[in-house]
C-alpha cells in the first residue's frame, strides 16, 4: 500500500447507497467491497459510469480506487462510488472545474417517492368506477 500522504477520500451517495472511497496514485486497479470492479458491477456499463470523472480529467490508470459500498442496489452503488470518485479526484489535484462542467460534483437528489395510504403505490391508484 502507498504512503498514507498519497490517499485521498470521497463520500458518494445514489438513492439509498452510500460509497465510501478511497483513491492512491496507482495503475487504475478498481476494488470494491474487496472484490474486482468488474466482478462486483457484473456490466461494464455501470463500471465505465463509476469511473466516468477519470475521463473527463484524463487521469484514467493513474489511480488506484478502493470503495465500501453499502446499501441499495448496484446502479446506485456505481454512481454513489462515481460522485465519491469526483469529490477524491478534488483533494488529488485541481481538477474542480472539468468535475462541475461535466456535473460529477453535484449529488443526485433523486429518490423513491413513499407509497401513500388508498393506493397500490406511490401515484397508482385503484380503479375509479362511476356506477
Amino acid at each position: 500500500m502507498a504512503n498514507n500522504d498519497a490517499v485521498y477520500y470521497g463520500t458518494g451517495r445514489r438513492k439509498n447507497a452510500v460509497a465510501r472511497v478511497r483513491i492512491m496514485p496507482g495503475t487504475g486497479k478498481v476494488t470494491i467491497n474487496k472484490r474486482d470492479g468488474k466482478d462486483y458491477f457484473g456490466r461494464e456499463a455501470l463500471l465505465d459510469y463509476a469511473l466516468a470523472p477519470f475521463k473527463v480529467t484524463d487521469t484514467v490508470n493513474h489511480f488506484d480506487v478502493i470503495a465500501i459500498c453499502n446499501g441499495g442496489g448496484i446502479s446506485g452503488q456505481s454512481g454513489a462510488v462515481r460522485l465519491g470518485i469526483a469529490r477524491a479526484l478534488l483533494e488529488a489535484g485541481d481538477y474542480r472545474a472539468d468535475l462541475k462542467k461535466a456535473g460529477y460534483l453535484t449529488r443526485d437528489s433523486r429518490m423513491v417517492e413513499r407509497k401513500k395510504y388508498g393506493l397500490k403505490k406511490a401515484r397508482k391508484r385503484p380503479q375509479f368506477s362511476k356506477r
